[in-house]
């Protein structure tokens, strides 16, 4: 019955493109995505918003304050049967995967990344696991694009405008912030967008705030009505507590990717390293209950006028009048945070660091003004600071400081603090960019070469294959041969240049025509030479791992139109310049009139 519907809706909306232009189509289509895109949103915030409930409500009756730290045991097990039962063992976490996927493999993202994300991020953050669920909605979003535009057989460039709609939607919808959802599709994800793009985007943005705002609860969304009044003598302060989360910001990415670099070198099976990281966050949740789930709840409880009640059903309760007890609690709570997130997806569960660097700014921001107050220096409206905290850690981790000012802005409901906004953001992505090159997303990618950025020319490049353009049919020669050999090869041979190698097929130099035109045409010279007389060395060397942005550098500074390609440190072939920029425009005129 559904497939029929679903086969129906296809089929109206195969007739609505052969009757709309190209645009008005996109803007149908920017307004489907939008609304898938918010119904992921919805059935993942409120899955987790009904766990939190339970697992609070059963502490406050039954007082088994143990129940946090076994639902994400639960959870991550789960995630991981998932993962290797339906999902095939293999699961791309992160949102860096869409800037890949855009720059690599033509906005194709697989049709089970409309479903996976849902699933592995329902069952891993909605039972506790603590890490957020913007990147799964981000990616769920996106994927929806991606698969609308192949099932219509959009152009490349048409399928990234939808996946940034996806996107877009689905920031917006989490967040009832339509515009923080254009900001971070275009700043985060696709920095390479043209004014003509922001409509169809704006427009899924908010089609997915609008059905967020009226299918979900207002109390499952992270929001706040109310804040102190902004004073500009705390200017001085704002800058300090930039300083501060830019260089917390630093903190949590490096140590969240050891601990998650430590978990996937561990030499464990995958439900035995699930049990082991499972047990160590339990644990860590047990002492600290904050760290459970999302953390947004008690977001809510910290920037309100009780942010003791942090303290309730914890270890801790008895201390909940102490002030410094509690700073103590938020302080610890703030730099474990990255290490439980790190578990969390280290040992096999699923989320992202959305969530987490706002639990990690809001925490920042009281720790940073709590502190000022209780030593008597100053008395700072710590409301704000705590609000205002999400934002500097939001840009120094995505470096991505307009998205963090215009989604505190939104959630906060007006733009008073736009001020202390934008110069915590600033400054806190000027010291975060100071100290990591990269944000925290991009970083794996930047490790391995993948990194894209809006420079199209260097995108394209990056998805070009070095092997595919390697001629591994020229002839070769050896060191300690003659002359009348070489000149043999050149007599049988259009070659104009030649790797010199010994018998373990090592590179020992290159013999260039144009170097020894005169010499070959001298006989005393060819019967008293060999060719390592003759041979000179390589000034530079391509290997198979390089990346062709790489590959286009070293042809800069060689000056040289022809590069020796070596293979586990072995002569391979030779690259070509002329091959390197006609697969470069034959892969720019394949996206383009795809």
């Amino acid at each position: 019955m559904i497939k029929k519907q679903l086969l129906k809706v296809k089929n109206l909306l195969v007739r609505g493109q052969e009757k709309l232009t190209d645009k008005q189509f996109i803007f149908l289509s920017s307004i489907l995505i939008g609304i898938t895109s918010a119904f992921a949103v919805i059935f993942l915030k409120s899955f987790a918003h009904s766990v939190y409930s339970f697992a609070t409500y059963v502490n406050g009756v039954l007082k088994l304050s143990f129940i946090n730290s076994i639902l994400p045991v639960i959870g991550i097990l789960l995630t991981v049967f998932v993962v290797k039962k339906v999902l095939g063992d293999t699961l791309e976490k992160g949102t860096s995967q869409i800037l890949y996927i855009v720059a690599r493999k033509a906005s194709i993202i697989p049709k089970k990344q409309m479903y996976a994300q849902i699933i592995t991020s329902s069952l891993t953050v909605g039972l506790g696991g603590s890490a957020g669920l913007e990147s799964p909605i981000v990616i769920t979003g996106a994927a929806f694009g991606s698969n609308f535009a192949q099932q219509f057989k959009l152009s490349y460039q048409q399928r990234t405008l939808l996946i940034g709609c996806g996107v877009a939607a689905g920031i917006a919808a989490a967040f009832d912030a339509p515009i923080a959802g254009v900001l971070f599709a275009i700043e985060v994800l696709l920095v390479d967008v043209t004014i003509s793009a922001f409509t169809p985007i704006m427009i899924a943005a908010a089609t997915g705030t609008l059905v967020s705002t009226i299918v979900l609860n207002e109390n499952i969304l992270l929001a706040f009505r109310q804040q102190e009044t902004f004073d500009y003598h705390n200017i001085p302060l704002y800058v300090l507590l930039g300083l501060f989360t830019g260089l917390i910001s630093v903190f949590y990415a490096r140590n969240f990717l050891k601990t998650e670099h430590f978990f996937s070198h561990l030499k464990l099976g995958t439900y035995e390293k699930a049990i082991f990281g499972a047990s160590i966050l339990g644990l860590m949740i047990f002492i600290f209950p904050t760290l459970f789930g999302e953390g947004y709840q008690s977001i809510k409880t910290l920037a309100d006028k009780d942010p003791q009640n942090l303290l309730t059903n914890t270890l801790f309760s008895d201390y909940s009048n102490n002030s410094w007890v509690l700073l103590a609690f938020v302080g610890f709570s703030m730099l474990l945070k990255a290490f439980a997130s790190g578990i969390t997806l280290g040992s096999g569960g699923n989320g992202g660091n959305f969530a987490p660097s706002l639990f990690l700014g809001s925490y920042a921001g009281y720790f940073f003004s709590k502190f000022l107050n209780l030593s008597g220096l100053t008395n700072l409206p710590v409301s704000n600071f705590t609000l205002v905290g999400m934002a500097g850690i939001l840009s120094g981790l995505f470096h991505a400081p307009l998205t963090a000012i215009f989604l505190i802005a939104e959630i906060t409901g007006g733009y008073d603090l736009m001020i202390p906004l934008m110069i915590v953001a600033s400054v806190s992505f000027a010291v975060s960019k100071r100290f990591e090159k990269h944000s925290l997303d991009v970083k794996n990618l930047a490790r391995k070469g993948n990194v894209f950025t809006s420079n199209k020319d260097t995108n394209i490049l990056c998805t070009l294959d070095i092997e595919d353009l390697v001629r591994t049919d020229y002839l070769t020669i050896e060191a300690n041969q003659n002359l009348e050999q070489l000149i043999d090869l050149l007599a049988h041979s259009d070659q104009v240049i030649f790797g010199v190698v010994n018998k373990q097929n090592d590179l020992e130099g290159l013999v260039y025509f144009n170097d020894i035109r005169e010499i070959i045409f001298d006989e005393v010279k060819v019967k008293s030479n060999l060719v390592e007389d003759i041979m000179t060395q390589p000034c530079q060397t391509v290997h198979l791992f390089d990346s062709m942005g790489t590959v286009m550098n070293k042809f800069e500074k060689s000056e040289k139109v022809f590069l020796p390609v070596l293979k586990n440190g072995k002569y391979y072939g030779f690259i070509t310049k002329s091959d390197a920029l006609e697969a470069y425009r034959n892969k720019l005129k394949s996206m383009i009139f795809e």
